[in-house]
This record gives C-alpha cells, structure tokens and sequence, in this order.
C-alpha cells in the first residue's frame, strides 16, 4: 500500500502519541473495572448514580465497583439541572403543565495515580423521551463506553520544569473563552509540577495582548488569530492554539417558557446591526412557527472591551452577512450600532440575566455556568444546531485541518450536525526571553497542555485539539529554547 505525505504525517503523529503512552502512565486500554462516585447534583444525585451504574453494567465493556480501592479507574461526575420553564395548557385542556429542564452532565475518569484518562460533557438529547437524568446519564455511559472501546490511546507527558529548585510563578492574561478551562488547567499542573504556579487574568484579549506587548505578563490568552495582529506584534509572538469552543447567543424570553429558540445567522446580524428591533418580526418568526414571540424591543447587548470573543462574533456576522461585513467588519472591539456595553462575559450574562426580551453572546461553557438559555443557530446545511460538543467536533472534522496541522477557520463550516460559531483559541508567548526559568516552565506547561491537558477539555464543555494539530505544535515546541 503507497501513502502520501499527509498520510504519512498522520500515521507519525499517532505513532508519536501512542508511544508517549506506552512510555508514561495508565491509558484507557488498560481499564477494566470502575468505581462510579456519587455524582454531585443535589437533589438529583441518587438518580443520575444509580442510571449511570445500570448503564455502563449493562453495556458488558466495563465492570463496576463498589470498592474504590479495587478500581482501576474512578468516575467522577457533576450534574447541573434546573427548570428552564412552564408550558401551560390551553384553556380547553385537560392536561397538567408541563415543566421544562436544561442542564448538562460531565465526568472525568481518574486512572490509580490520580491522572485524567477521559472526560466528557452531555446536554439533552434534541428529541428525548427519557427524563432528564436518565437521558443525560445514558449519554454519559455510551460515551466512556465508546471511548473504553475505541482503543485510542490519551498521552502523558513526564519531565518536569527546569526552575533550579526555586519555585516560579507565571502570569497569563487575555481571553475570558477559555478562562474557566485555563484556571482548572493550572490547578491540574500544579499538582503535576509542584514548585510552579501560574495565575490568569481573564481581562479580554486586546488587554492580554498589550500587557504581553509591555511585558508584565509571560504569556496571553486570545482568540484573535495571529495573521491580523499588527505585524510587529505578529512577528515577535509565538501562537500555539490550546482548544476548540463556541460562542452562543444567550436570551431571555420569559413568553417561550422554555421553548427553544431558533435563529438565523441574517437574523442574527440583523439584531445587531439595528434592522431587527422586534421579537415578533417575521425574520424570527419564520424560524420558530408556534412559538409566542412578543411584540416587544430586542435589548442587545454587547461587549464594551476589546475581545477576542467579540472578534469571533463579528467574524461570524461579517462571515454571513455582507451587509455587516462592509459597514461593520471583523475587529474584537467595533463601535456597535446599538445596544448596551457590559465588561467581560460576565457582565453580558448579567446583563441579559436581568433584562427580560435581551440577546447577548458568550462562551458555551459561561451559559451553562450561569444556567441561562441559548438559542439553536441555523448552520450552512439549513439545520437548527445548539452548541455542545458534538456539534463542535463536526465543526473541527468539516473544516478538514491538515494533517500538517495548519489551523483553518472552523467558523460556519459545512456538514448536517455543525455548530456554526465555533473557534480555536491561543496562547501568545514572546518568541525570545532572558529569563530562562520561565522559558522552562512555560515551555514545560504548554508541552503538558498539548498532551495530558486535552483530556480535561470536555468536561468542561471544550473541545480538544485535532491530534494532527496537537502533534505538530508538540514538535515545534520541543525545537524550541
């Protein structure tokens, strides 16, 4: 059989990866038996324990515990459910209210010496019939079943930092997309790598740029591709990308009690651009037949800094709106044409919080932190898709990355299932440093971020890197001073 390069690169990277494991560490492969914790959920934890355990005993490829100390493997799980609204009969109706629940389940599966080997997070299944702790229980169980059975194996990386002894202290700031990932990223490495700490400032990406600029932090967080920083910034950064994430419309609309939201990306810029100002306009209307949209002002809302997830927002609009595109653009801070200024994530969350018939949009993983709804966006096959990690990975396998690891935008990709305002995100780091402990630990973090880190991605809601990609940043690091 004859192999291209591309294949051949492909085959070297797996390669590389499973040898990594081979060398350092417990993998999947070599889990046979599981403790499931008592997954934390408040009121619904018995629930989501006891479905979790029937499934993953019924599947026949794991065997579980009830003796921690006998597992290969421990399962440890959150849930987070709530009521997300009450559709009420109609007045000639006899049935009961309906009450309508979110929420999300994600697990991580710790090998004996205390490792990430897996991690995952479920949302609810679109056309469920089960409740939601046994939909999301189920979910949970056929994943770590297929990952127990698919025999890909999750690297290690050992060494450790050459700090000389004294303990080092990093400091990061930027992008809030990745923050909540970021900040469990460098507990998780601490642990590994005792002696380094590193601290994070999730300020916005221009602000993370510019104090990487002015030298007060060793590395920034952003979500503004490298190519259109100004070009000395450009050429004096090093970018590595660390994960994949989505940026989702959040609303609140008190009149759907709970029914999901559907929105066109036109009607998305539409909103924004000040051409939509009505809920009930037929450009929302048509795309959600049914549902009671009233006949009230959209409040919008949007960032007031400088943002790479902004940047990744008006990159969709200008992507699918050439109106937008030419009035407007793609910039992490533009001046917007109507709507209210929030600072960060969090302010936008609490903007729209506390503001009924509002819009805003913010990282997946701060809507589902903040247990507030978010609509499902019309993808370029037509298909109403919410963000979760599914429709996130058919972004990254339709945009096609190479095997070289060349970065490609994933942003309104094709394909039935894709979620279509998805993203990579970046470390900035200087490409030249006198400090050479720092150089070491930096270097050391990212080498660990690209291999053992990955596994952690999605249970918070992540996505990690194509291997390909990893495997090629990998290489470049380790030719690195």
């Amino acid at each position: 059989m004859k192999y291209g390069r591309s294949s051949l690169v492909a085959i070297g990277c797996q390669l590389l990866l499973i040898a990594a494991v081979a060398a350092h560490g417990q993998s999947l492969g070599t889990v046979h038996t599981v403790f499931v914790a008592p997954v934390e959920a408040s009121s619904y934890s018995a629930a989501l324990s006891k479905r979790l355990t029937q499934q993953l005993e019924r599947s026949g490829s794991i065997r579980v515990v009830s003796d921690e100390a006998s597992a290969d493997a421990v399962l440890h799980a959150t849930g987070n459910i709530w009521i997300s609204g009450v559709v009420s009969p109609g007045v000639r109706s006899n049935t009961t209210h309906q009450v309508n629940y979110q929420g999300n389940l994600s697990a991580e599966l710790i090998s004996r010496d205390r490792q990430t080997l897996w991690s995952y997070m479920v949302t609810p299944s679109r056309f469920r019939t089960a409740n939601i702790t046994d939909d999301l229980a189920d979910q949970l169980a056929a994943r770590l079943v297929a990952a127990l059975r698919s025999g890909i194996p999750f690297p290690i990386v050992s060494g450790n930092a050459n700090t000389g002894g004294a303990s080092i202290t990093l400091r990061g700031a930027g992008s809030t997309l990745p923050a909540p990932l970021y900040l469990r990223w460098f507990e998780s490495y601490a642990q590994a790598r005792p002696g380094v700490t590193i601290l994070y400032d999730p300020l916005g990406s221009e602000a993370g740029i510019e104090r990487l600029k002015a030298g007060t932090v060793d590395f920034a967080g952003s979500d503004i591709p490298v190519s259109i920083l100004p070009g000395s910034t450009a050429s004096s950064v090093f970018a590595l990308p660390t994960v994949l994430a989505a940026v989702v419309p959040i609303y609140n609309l008190p009149s759907l009690a709970g029914r999901r939201l559907n929105i066109t990306p036109a009607a998305l810029a539409g909103i924004y651009s000040g051409t939509i100002r009505k809920w009930n306009d037929t450009a929302i209307q048509e795309s959600n037949r049914g549902a009671h949209l009233p006949d009230a002002d959209i409040s919008v809302f949007h960032r007031s800094d400088g943002s790479g997830t902004t940047y990744i927002w008006t990159s969709f609009l200008s992507l699918v709106s050439p109106e937008w595109k030419s009035h407007y653009g793609a910039h992490p801070a533009i001046s917007w044409p109507i709507g209210s200024a929030a600072q960060g994530s969090e302010g936008i969350v609490q903007g729209v919080s506390r503001t009924p018939n509002s819009i805003g949009y913010v990282e997946l993983i701060y809507a589902l932190q903040q247990r507030i709804t978010f609509a499902a966006v019309r993808n370029p096959a037509g298909r109403y898709v919410k963000a979760n990690i599914e429709s996130v990975s058919e972004a990254v396998t339709a945009s096609a990355a190479t095997s070289q690891g060349d970065i490609v935008s994933i942003l309104n990709a094709p394909g039935r299932d894709t979620y279509p305002i998805s993203a990579y995100t970046w470390i900035f780091l200087p490409e030249q440093s006198s400090d050479t402990a720092k150089r070491s630990a930096i270097l050391d973090f990212l080498r660990w971020m690209l291999t053992s880190g990955q596994k952690e991605c999605e249970a918070l809601g992540y996505v990690p890197l194509p291997r390909q990609v990893a495997a090629h940043h990998l290489d470049l690091l380790n030719q690195m001073k």
